[in-house]
């Protein structure tokens, strides 16, 4: 379980210390120059290609949930359109997070290939339209993450929100590189910890 929050004389060093941890591990993404990224890109799709079939499995339909990558981040689009075009016992439809208003949760539409797109308030790409789905499975951005599987994103607490009210919970994976691992994120109470974590280095359950 996480820390309580800290208190208030604390607020400060923990603020920075996040703020300054997002600095390093977002330059440390951006500085991959393209053929190492997608060739860590590559064994990351492998892995989580390897895992979600195997999820499927025991599944008679899956909706997965992706964001479209940002800031160098590892791009599951083109895996997702494959297992969403996969002939198999197993039905995927996919879903990506939408924004509808500060501080609250996210909502998702359904997405496939041909989607109408626009961008949100941060300049991220976003279904245009499309139906309100409920994703059995959530693929999450890290910039940075632990071995408990807490992970640091980008601020806005958007996912911490959204998987709060989510019932039932769905499986939630975050995707990431390997440089983006640090001892701890020093999380808080309102942390909401990882199902599992695909990195190139493979597949980890983390500890809890």
């Amino acid at each position: 379980m996480p820390r309580d929050l800290a208190p208030a004389e604390d607020t400060a060093d923990f603020s920075a210390f996040r703020a300054a941890l997002r600095r390093e591990k977002l330059a440390a993404r951006l500085a991959l120059e393209h053929t190492a990224h997608a060739g860590l890109s590559a064994r990351i799709e492998a892995h989580l290609e390897s895992f979600l079939l195997n999820v499927s499995a025991m599944q008679l339909e899956n909706t997965l949930a992706f964001c479209a990558p940002t800031k160098n981040e590892f791009d599951a689009s083109p895996l997702v359109s494959r297992l969403i075009q996969r002939i198999s016992q197993c039905i995927w439809r996919a879903a990506m997070p939408v924004v509808i208003a500060l501080d609250t949760p996210m909502i998702f539409r359904a997405w496939t290939p041909t989607t109408p797109m626009s961008s949100d308030r941060y300049g991220i790409p976003i279904p245009a339209v499309g139906e309100e789905l409920a994703p059995s499975i959530v693929l999450l951005p890290m910039v940075a993450f632990d071995g408990a599987g807490y992970r640091l994103g980008y601020g806005g607490g958007y996912f911490d929100r959204t998987l709060a009210v989510q019932v039932p919970r769905p499986l939630t994976i975050g995707v990431g590189f390997e440089l983006a691992r640090v001892p701890s994120i020093r999380p808080q109470a309102h942390d909401v910890p990882l199902d599992v974590i695909v990195t190139e280095a493979g597949i980890t359950l983390p500890r809890r």
